[in-house]
């Protein structure tokens, strides 16, 4: 016994000493919760839940609809906090997998306008203006709006279905019939900016401010651009008159244990306490849950209507898809693939897996909405030590054997690996394509992402890519660079591409290389 106590604290030690020690054990009161990205602004609230409640949220953060997925195929977080719940109560169906739900906090999607669009289109102090009316000035090509992909993004999920809803007209839950394709695809022929995220969304829009009229967003989001002083212009907030969908935050629970439940309740009263009502409102812009807290001044008066809620996940998805490939304009995506030598074996195994999902090979409802789109333009440029090809595929026909992905297919599982890394030449050749497409056509949506699992030994260094770029015409400028770190990818080479930019790093070090590439797809 004492020889096997020894072997025991041995093991141990060497353990230790070559950084494999076991983790601390979590402390009892920790609960965990997998919530909506935009909750990351509460971080500064935690601390004091804690101390109030005993209780310590350990927040994982995933886009809406993808986190309602992971619940229904048994994601083991103890609570849920989205924006919504009203996907995952239908994707849930009769499966309880929500045990009780209690909204936090309030903010309905509405659009801001600069001020100077609103008034030269009569919508300043204007609360007759319609969804339509925003559809006649975008199809006249008065009005460019951003928004956020509603397939990755609760705002443009909600903004879609509140549009959609409006257009039906029946004032009922719209169904598959009401989706009225010609009508939706005229007001999203204004969308000129996309993101995977709100926050994001808020960050491009500060960027490309001079090029857009406007932003659908949370009312919560547009009040803080407004008070950032990172606008040249304030934003008007309009509150279209056939009505809004409004997220309410609601903290969900997932397990049944008496101990878990006791924790959530303690959460759920301190949340929706006078005082901390309160706070949320001073400190994030969004609205009380609790009508005994009176909004503040920021908050206009008037009564917002608020459009029902398709009753079916078929509807939803169907809109969805609608908007993925018929209604939003059309995108051009560069896939900038690394296949130097150090990318042999599972590295490029899984970038073949990754690539091979966006093709149809991904059944889960997530997966069908990353996959590519119809309409959209593929651009695959691989390098090593140098450029080594240039492949462009037209993708039309969006069922998983259909001939576009079939080719498709043939030339991913044909990739190779070996040689060096030009991770700046291949960048450049990258803009350069994408500059001349988007030259030739400009109605659509151009992202490039660079997948690298090393830093740049070969061909220009990053000071000289800096200066080509900005030589590119200036719309080839505009183009976003979303990054992909793989193994020993250098964090700064690839940072400073996104944020030279505007684009954003992606790190597949610690999340699986396919969902890397299927979170990406909300930014293209």
């Amino acid at each position: 016994m004492q020889r096997w106590i020894a072997v025991a604290a041995l093991t141990a030690i060497l353990a230790a000493c070559t950084g494999n020690a076991a983790p601390p054990p979590e402390a009892a009161n920790t609960i965990h919760v997998l919530a909506g990205s935009e909750l990351k602004d509460l971080g500064p609230l935690m601390p004091d839940i804690e101390k109030a409640t005993g209780v310590h949220l350990a927040m994982s953060y995933v886009g809406t609809l993808d986190g309602a997925e992971r619940i229904v195929t048994g994601d083991r977080s103890d609570f849920a906090w989205f924006a919504s719940s009203k996907y995952l109560d239908l994707l849930q169906g009769s499966t309880r997998k929500v045990l009780a739900q209690q909204r936090s906090m309030l903010s309905p999607v509405v659009l801001g306008v600069k001020d100077s669009t609103a008034r030269q289109l009569g919508w300043a102090n204007n609360p007759s203006v319609t969804w339509r009316d925003v559809a006649v000035a975008a199809k006249n090509g008065q009005f460019h709006f951003a928004m956020t992909d509603p397939s990755a993004s609760n705002t443009g999920f909600s903004a879609l279905v509140g549009v959609a809803s409006a257009f039906a007209g029946s004032g009922n839950a719209l169904t598959v019939a009401d989706i009225k394709a010609p009508e939706l695809k005229d007001f999203f022929s204004g969308q000129t900016l996309t993101a995977g995220s709100s926050g994001f969304l808020a960050d491009s829009y500060v960027r490309s401010e001079t090029s857009l009229d406007g932003i659908i967003n949370y009312e919560s989001v547009l009040l803080s651009l407004n008070t950032a002083g990172k606008l040249h212009e304030k934003l008007d907030l309009i509150y279209p008159k056939e009505g809004i969908v409004t997220a309410d935050y609601p903290l969900m629970l997932l397990k049944s244990d008496s101990d878990t439940r006791t924790k959530y309740d303690k959460v759920v009263s301190y949340l929706r306490s006078n005082k901390v009502q309160q706070q949320i409102m001073s400190s994030t812009s969004r609205r009380p849950a609790v009508p005994s807290v009176q909004l503040d001044a920021r908050f206009p008066k008037q009564v917002l209507v608020e459009l029902a809620f398709p009753g079916s996940l078929d509807v939803v998805n169907n809109l969805i898809t609608a908007y993925l490939d018929q209604i939003r304009p059309p995108s051009s995506t560069t896939y900038v693939l690394d296949l130097s030598g150090s990318m042999q074996g599972d590295r490029l195994n899984s970038l073949k897996r990754a690539l091979d999902n966006l093709t149809g090979l991904e059944t889960s409802v997530t997966g069908s909405f990353a996959r590519f789109r119809r309409r959209e333009h593929i651009t695959i440029v691989t390098f090593s030590a140098a450029v080594q090809d240039v492949r462009e595929f037209d993708i039309n026909d969006v069922s998983p054997q259909s001939q576009d992905f079939v080719k498709l297919r043939a030339y991913i599982d044909g990739l190779q690996a070996g040689g060096s890394t030009a991770i700046y030449d291949a960048m450049y050749r990258a803009y350069q394509v994408a500059a001349q497409r988007k030259g030739a056509d400009p109605n659509r949506f151009y992202s490039i992402v660079l997948m690298t699992d090393g830093e740049n030994n070969s061909g220009r260094d990053g000071n000289q890519f800096i200066q080509d770029f900005h030589r590119l015409p200036e719309d080839a400028q505009k183009i976003k660079a979303f990054t992909v770190l793989l193994g020993e990818a250098n964090p700064d080479q690839l940072k400073q591409l996104a944020d030279l930019t505007g684009g954003q790093v992606f790190d597949s070090r610690k999340t699986p290389l396919s969902l890397v590439f299927k979170q990406i797809r909300g930014y293209n």
